[in-house]
């Protein structure tokens, strides 16, 4: 009814550069992977992380203009894909299936490596990257919103359905 609303809403944090600690706190749901053998190993478990609506919305706005900037300024590689406007993980999915199928049907072997890396921003140092902004010429809000989204995350884990959590990780 009012799509500029949540827009407003969240237009002061984008301006002063914070994303709030209550949108920093996720649930981790912690589901058994099917047809696994044995269950004690880590690597038999997938953590599924619910984050708020309001988090992911932020979110969203801001990797839409901090992608644009990093393109701008040589901080993406230019075959990077997934959670980017202009090449998603279906864009390369697609390419990827297009190049297989085509060097199939012409006869030739083809390979393929996969990279998955998960939880990026849990190894990222927060001081470097902001340094690497600045030394860039990314404007200062872009530059404190992503410091004050990398500061004090947690999320709790919730076991099989129990409503019984561990504790926080930072």
């Amino acid at each position: 009814m009012a799509p500029h609303l949540i827009h407003d809403l969240l237009a002061p944090l984008v301006a002063y550069g914070s994303h709030p600690l209550t949108l920093k706190r996720a649930d981790g749901i912690i589901l058994d992977k099917p047809g696994k053998p044995s269950y004690d190993s880590p690597s038999s478990f997938c953590v599924i992380v619910l984050l708020q609506t309001f988090s992911k919305i932020l979110e969203r706005i801001m990797n839409s203009r901090l992608s644009c900037v990093a393109r701008a300024t040589g901080l993406l590689n230019r075959h990077e894909c997934g959670s980017l406007a202009s090449l998603s993980a279906s864009d390369a999915v697609t390419t990827l299936t297009h190049e297989v199928k085509t060097l199939q049907m012409a006869g030739r072997k083809v390979s393929t490596l996969f990279l998955d890396i998960k939880g990026g921003f849990d190894n990222v140092n927060p001081s470097t990257l902001c340094g690497m902004l600045r030394a860039k010429g990314v404007n200062p809000y872009l530059v404190s919103w992503t410091k004050s989204f990398l500061a004090g995350r947690s999320c709790r884990l919730l076991y099989q359905g129990s409503p019984k959590c561990s504790p926080q990780w930072r």
